[in-house]
C-alpha cells in the first residue's frame, strides 16, 4: 500500500504531528513507523511531565513561538479526553547573588514571552509559596502545570487509530531512497518523510538525504532521586533554580509529579550510548561515532571541568544533595531514594556548539525534526501544526 507521509518516531511529537496532519487533510494515508513496541518509551515517557511556561526562551525563537502556543493546545487535547492536568506552580530561585543577573535576564524574556502571572519574588513571599525552599530572590509561576505525557501519547495513538492512520511497532526505520521507506522487515512506498526520531533523527536524516550533516545527537542521560513518601510534603509544585547560561539544561529541581511523587534531578551525563539508561550500560558503536566527530573533542575542551562535575556529581549523593539544599536546606540523606533515569537527545555542531533551540531541516520532501528537547513535549501540538503547514506548502 503506497501512504502519503510517512512519520518516523512515536514518541509525543511524532504523534502529535501526525494528529495535526489528519486533522487539516481528512483522508490522507498515513504511516507512523516506530521501532519500540509501544509509543512514548523513550524521552516522552521519561520526562517529569512538566508542561512548560516559556519563560527560559529568548523571545522570538521557535522554542518560544512553539512552547506558548503548544501550552494552550496540550491543554485543550487533554481536557477534551479527560486526561489530568494539575495547575502546581513554580519558583525559580536565586540563591547566589552571581546568579542575580541571569535571573533578571529571565524575568525580562518572560515579560517579553507575555507571561502577565510572573511574579517577582523575596524570601518572605517564597515562605507562602514554597515553605521549606530557600532564596535570596526568585521568579514565581503559578500558572505551571503537570501532567502524564505518557497518557498523552496513548490518548494520541487511539485518535489516529481511529482515523484509519496506520501505525506500526516493532520495526526500525533503516533506508529512505526513491520514494521506499525500508525497515527492519519491511519496504513501505512514500510520497513524502517527516522524521521525529528522537534520539537517531540525525542518523535517519543523513541516510535519506545521503550527506552529512556536520551535526550529531549527543546523549545526555538525566538521573533522578526520588522523595520519600514522608518526605513529599516538603516540595508543593517545581521548585527549580538560576540554570547555568552556557548549557541548555535547567538544573537539578525538584518536581511534583502528577501521580503525587516528587522527584529530584536530573543531572546531564554524557551517556555512553544513545540508550545507555544505566551507568553500566555501554554501546561501543555509539561511543566510536562520537570519538570520530569533531565537535565532541571541542565539547570536551570546552566544558571538561563541569562534565567532571557532574560525573562526580552522578556516583556522589553527598554532591546531588549539596546542590537540592541549596534549594531546600532541610533536606536530608534519608529523604532521597534512587529514581528512574532518561535521556536527552541534544544536537551538537561540529565546532562543539550545543544547539539550544528547535532545530527542524527540510530538503528533497522531506522534513527532518533534528533538536526538539526541552520543552518540545509541551510544543508538540504546535510543532506538529508548524510541519503539518509546511507539508500543505509542499503539497501547492
Amino acid at each position: 500500500m503506497h501512504h502519503d507521509v510517512a512519520i518516523i518516531g512515536a514518541g509525543i511529537v511524532g504523534l502529535a504531528t501526525a494528529y495535526q496532519l489528519i486533522q487539516r487533510n481528512p483522508g490522507l494515508k498515513l504511516l507512523v513507523i516506530e521501532k519500540e513496541a509501544g509509543p512514548a518509551r523513550h524521552q516522552t515517557g521519561r520526562n517529569s511531565g512538566v508542561i512548560h511556561s516559556g519563560v527560559y526562551y529568548k523571545p522570538g525563537s521557535l522554542k518560544a513561538q512553539n512552547c506558548l502556543a503548544g501550552k494552550q493546545q496540550l491543554i485543550a487535547f487533554a481536557t477534551s479526553h479527560n486526561i489530568a492536568v494539575q495547575t502546581v506552580g513554580k519558583v525559580i530561585l536565586a540563591t547566589a547573588s552571581e546568579q542575580l543577573p541571569k535571573l533578571d535576564e529571565i524575568e525580562e524574556r518572560g515579560k517579553a514571552n507575555g507571561l502577565s502571572s510572573l511574579e517577582r519574588i523575596g524570601p518572605e513571599r517564597l515562605k507562602e509559596i514554597e515553605p521549606h525552599a530557600t532564596c535570596l530572590e526568585g521568579l514565581y509561576l503559578p500558572d505551571v502545570s503537570i501532567i502524564s505525557y505518557a497518557r498523552v501519547a496513548e490518548k494520541l495513538v487511539q485518535e489516529l487509530q481511529q482515523a484509519g492512520v496506520t501505525l506500526v511497532f516493532g520495526e526500525s526505520a533503516t533506508d529512505f531512497a526513491r520514494g521506499i521507506l525500508s525497515t527492519s522487515q519491511n519496504e513501505y512506498p512514500v510520497s513524502f518523510l517527516i522524521n521525529c526520531a528522537g534520539l537517531f533523527s540525525d542518523r535517519i536524516a543523513e541516510k535519506a538525504l545521503q550527506k552529512k550533516l556536520g551535526l550529531q545527537i549527543f546523549p545526555f542521560r538525566g538521573e533522578y532521586y526520588a522523595l520519600r513518601e514522608t518526605s513529599q510534603n516538603l516540595v508543593r509544585g517545581l521548585i527549580y533554580p538560576v540554570p547555568d547560561p552556557r548549557f541548555p539544561f535547567l538544573g537539578v529541581h525538584l518536581t511534583r509529579r502528577i501521580d503525587g511523587a516528587v522527584e529530584a534531578g536530573p543531572n546531564a551525563i554524557l551517556a555512553r550510548g544513545r540508550e545507555a539508561y544505566s551507568r553500566g550500560e555501554t554501546n561501543w558503536s555509539d561511543c566510536l561515532a562520537l570519538l570520530r566527530f569533531s565537535g565532541f573533542w571541542r565539547v570536551c575542551a570546552k566544558y571538561w571541568k563541569v562534565g567532571l562535575y557532574e560525573l562526580a556529581r552522578s556516583q556522589t549523593k553527598a554532591l546531588f544533595l549539596r546542590d537540592l539544599r541549596k534549594l531546600i536546606p532541610c533536606l536530608s540523606a534519608e529523604d532521597l531514594v534512587p529514581s528512574g533515569s532518561g535521556i536527552r537527545a541534544q544536537l551538537v555542531d561540529q565546532q562543539g556548539k550545543l544547539q539550544d533551540d528547535f532545530v527542524i531541516h527540510e530538503e528533497n520532501q522531506m522534513i527532518h525534526v533534528l533538536n526538539a528537547p526541552s520543552p518540545a513535549a509541551t510544543a508538540s501540538f504546535a510543532i506538529g501544526e508548524h510541519i503539518a503547514l509546511r507539508y500543505t506548502t509542499y503539497q501547492n
